[in-house]
């Protein structure tokens, strides 16, 4: 149902090289670069996360309550995604771990301030 979503950045070669770093664990790729933007996706060609400049030139915001959420195969790589993102200088807003009963979580903000999560669901 879901085609791409869209977050801001302030400066795009900053959120590709924070990106490339998090998405792979997950097997994330850019799949479409332009001059404003730069998309992500996975070999299966499903949603995208794009990382914008945004079109009205103004100052990139994260919102309140926004946020992005990243499907992990796994409860190692959700650690891994985590850790990818605090070495790429992102900051924790929660650590790896345990949620609820059929959920396994880690959350963060990237260097714009935008709040994602890597889960895995199931065993």
């Amino acid at each position: 149902m879901i085609g791409y979503i869209t977050i801001g950045t302030n400066d795009l070669d900053r959120a590709r090289t924070f990106y490339d770093a998090v998405l792979a664990p997950l097997g994330g790729r850019r799949t479409l670069t332009y001059e404003r933007s730069q998309y992500y996706g996975s070999p299966e060609r499903g949603a995208m996360l794009g990382i914008v400049l945004p079109f009205d030139g103004h100052e990139a915001t994260s919102g309140n309550g926004t946020m992005v959420a990243l499907m992990a195969g796994s409860a190692s790589v959700v650690d891994q995604v985590h850790a990818a993102a605090l070495a790429a200088g992102g900051t924790c807003e929660g650590p790896p771990g345990q949620r609820m009963d059929n959920f396994y979580g880690a959350y963060f903000r990237d260097l714009d301030g935008n709040k994602l999560c890597a889960f895995h669901t199931g065993g």
